[in-house]
């Protein structure tokens, strides 16, 4: 069931008049409603301006868009990044370099609809997987095979030991990953995985990603080599599409000490969820990331008759299967979580 909200929602929402808590979306550090954080994007909205409509390549350019591509290129470990204006788009765009017959995309379970610009459908296992890619290899040397997945599947089979990589020829393929919901949260200084992806040596790797989710701003990146993306910044997609807001690029660079915090806080809810719940085989989770993915519908209704709403719907489709999880952000209380984990025990018992 789809309900409309008149505001962002935080850790409460309010439906029909009646309030609700909430522990659904992807706004993991809850940010957008963060005062200070706030502060920081208001201030750079006056400096630069609510948005910015020219061209990357117009003859006239603000200086902090390539300021925020270097502080987020030193950041993930890549030697260069380029700023879009969401993460959908970034995923598309690399996906149109790779587009021609001298590429054959292989899309890995669970891959997002983002890196996808054809009817090709994805891998059920990753042992198909291999064995395609070897097949291929064998047979066709003219294309280079393309690795596409999504590191947080919320299955736990990628990140963070990436298992089915292990067995993959990857020093003969291009990996491309979108780490979404990865960044500010998993990785060396909670950077994402383009350094734990680096350790596989594929023979290249392009990471992509929504910089919407646990960061707060309305806008996608791709981190990658200075030759690939000296290519990405040549072709028409990119030339064609306004950036993202000069204010937000600003923010991502002052706000460093908010991120770290809200990671802190969001760790010790995480760990506080876990050690409230009696019987954890009921949901599927990462260790140490705040999503709990779980398959009863009766649960969500019975959360919803006592006061709380989760994410719960089909995505990316109608015909896709239903998405129910429990998420937890920076916002939410001990009080918060204390409730949700005795009404799940409750139900359980």
């Amino acid at each position: 069931m789809t309900s409309y909200i008149h505001s962002f929602p935080g850790r409460e929402i309010v439906i029909e008049q009646k309030k609700y808590l909430y522990f659904g979306g992807t706004s993991y550090f809850g940010l957008q409603t963060d005062r200070e954080f706030q502060s920081i994007f208001i201030a750079n909205i006056k400096k630069y301006g609510i948005s910015y409509g020219a061209s990357r390549k117009s003859n006239v350019q603000l200086s902090i868009y390539r300021e925020a591509e270097t502080h987020l290129s030193k950041w993930v470990g890549s030697e260069d990044c380029a700023v879009l204006s969401s993460g959908y788009l970034a995923g598309q765009l690399i996906c149109s370099l790779f587009s021609g017959k001298q590429y054959q995309l292989f899309y890995t379970p669970n891959s997002h609809s983002a890196l996808y610009q054809s009817k090709i459908k994805p891998y059920i296992t990753y042992s198909a997987l291999n064995i395609a890619l070897k097949d291929h290899l064998s047979s066709n040397k003219e294309a280079t095979p393309v690795i596409l997945l999504d590191t947080i599947d919320f299955s736990g089979y990628n990140y963070p030991q990436f298992q089915g990589l292990t067995s993959l020829p990857l020093n003969k393929c291009i990996l491309v990953a979108d780490d979404s919901h990865g960044i500010g949260q998993i990785g060396p200084g909670n950077s994402g995985v383009f350094q734990i992806l680096s350790n596989f040596k594929p023979k290249e790797l392009l990471i992509c990603c929504s910089l919407g989710k646990a960061l707060g701003i309305d806008a996608g990146a791709i981190f990658g080599s200075r030759h690939r993306l000296k290519e990405v910044i040549k072709t028409d997609f990119y030339a064609g599409a306004s950036p993202p807001s000069p204010a937000s690029m600003a923010t991502l660079i002052k706000a460093e000490e908010i991120y770290k915090s809200k990671k802190r806080t969001l760790d010790d809810n995480t760990s506080f969820f876990l050690n409230l719940i009696n019987d954890r085989k009921k949901f599927t989770f990462i260790q140490g990331y705040p999503v709990f993915g779980f398959s009863d519908p009766e649960l969500t209704k019975f959360l919803y008759n006592n006061g709380i709403i989760v994410t719960d719907f089909n995505y990316p489709s109608e015909e896709a299967s239903l998405k129910s999880r429990i998420v937890l952000t920076a916002l939410h209380t001990e009080k918060d979580i204390t409730k949700i984990t005795s009404l799940i025990n409750s139900f359980y018992d």
